[in-house]
């Protein structure tokens, strides 16, 4: 029964045609240099199957097929691809800076996450406080550590955690696009990020990336997930 969900030539991702927790996991295999699939959860039978099938462990999407594994819970598919395909540090130093760093990014990413699954009527002011969070905690922080770097959050290359920083701050700017004017460490990071190969291919329409999520992404996952 679990053999049809297993492709040893290419990871397929199993989650909805949206950003979420996946949209991470997109961007790190575009890093890779790694071609993947998707198959995307657009009904409550199909969720169901994949519990039937006993390939969520924990009944909870995203789920990755990757090395003949169905690797569930985010961080560790992000930490497991970072590893494989040397995201995460030269040396247990540089992973446990690249971790912290990565979560503190994670702690604002889950916060634009959920903004659009809030009533119409909060979002508003919840966008200003992201927005306050991000000027005034999360962003002085990141230009602090890269006023010391030479370029990477980190050591001297590309690492799980500057995918993550400029995910999220290229997810704010969505709404705040001059969020970072006070900020000229962090905007020539992004502008070295953005211009690495395969990142610029990455943010280019067609891409593998999702636009920021609409009406029809959240009522689906609504519906598929009954919360």
């Amino acid at each position: 029964m679990q053999e049809k969900y297993t492709n040893m030539s290419k990871p397929k991702l199993h989650y909805f045609n949206g950003r979420g927790r996946m949209e991470s996991i997109r961007w790190l295999l575009a890093a890779a240099g790694i071609e993947f699939e998707e198959e995307y959860l657009e009904t409550r039978e199909q969720y169901e199957k994949l519990l039937k099938d006993g390939v969520l462990l924990f009944e909870q999407v995203p789920m990755v097929e990757i090395d003949g594994m169905k690797l569930v819970q985010t961080n560790a598919i992000l930490n497991y691809i970072a590893s494989k395909y040397n995201l995460h540090g030269k040396d247990i130093r540089e992973r446990a800076l690249i971790d912290m760093y990565a979560e503190g990014v994670r702690d604002l990413m889950i916060l634009v996450m959920r903004r659009p699954f809030l009533p119409a009527a909060e979002r508003e002011s919840n966008l200003v406080m992201i927005n306050n969070k991000a000027k005034n905690r999360y962003f002085p922080a990141f230009e602090k550590v890269l006023s010391k770097q030479s370029g990477y959050l980190v050591g001297n290359q590309l690492s799980i955690a500057d995918l993550q920083l400029l995910e999220v701050i290229l997810m704010i700017e969505e709404n705040a696009p001059l969020i970072l004017s006070d900020f000229p460490e962090l905007q020539k990071f992004k502008a070295k990020i953005s211009s690495i190969p395969r990142i610029h291919k990455f943010l280019q329409p067609g891409s593998p990336r999702k636009p920021p999520p609409d009406d029809h992404y959240v009522q689906t996952a609504k519906e598929v997930l009954r919360f």
